[in-house]
């Protein structure tokens, strides 16, 4: 591990020389992933992508990609698209990414289970806002909205998301 890659420790992710409260899926931790368990998996991850609201916040990095209206993330294991991001109109199940509320107005994507998705392991594991500290995800990573900032003003992508 290096001091680059984001780490979940039990006090918090750590990045850098700082650790940053945070809160895990309701599932806690597992290594053996599924679609709508609520767990965190385990393993080393890689940021593949980074989203954010432009009506909300200005770009946190150069790299990073403004979501739309209609943007939404596929969650229906059944989709050939399953665990991408697909566009309004979708006829199978998925996830708005432009919410009424600020979870996804900054977002990291990580390749779990992507760019080639098996069907059941488990969609988008996302770091993104938290409800409110302590308040568990659906297997994402979650960070109070300046700590998330800051991370994201530093990364690059490809770097290390470790959940040991």
């Amino acid at each position: 591990m290096s001091r680059d890659d984001l780490v979940l420790t039990p006090l918090g992710l750590r990045y850098g020389n700082h650790r940053y409260p945070c809160s895990i899926g309701r599932g806690v931790l597992t290594r053996s992933k599924r679609e709508g368990d609520g767990a965190t998996p385990r393993g080393i991850h890689r940021i593949v992508g980074m989203l954010y609201r432009p009506d909300r916040l200005a770009r946190p990095a150069d790299w990073a990609v403004p979501i739309r209206p209609g943007d939404l993330w596929s969650d229906d294991v059944t989709d050939p698209e399953y665990n991408l991001q697909v566009r309004a109109p979708h006829q199978f199940s998925h996830e708005r990414l432009r919410r009424a509320d600020p979870l996804y107005d900054l977002v990291l994507v990580t390749d779990w289970n992507w760019p080639r998705a098996e069907p059941g392991k488990g969609s988008a594991i996302f770091v993104h806002q938290w409800r409110r500290p302590g308040y568990p995800t659906e297997g994402c990573i979650a960070l109070r909205r300046d700590h998330l900032a800051t991370i994201c003003a530093r990364l690059v992508p490809g770097t290390r998301l470790i959940v040991p």
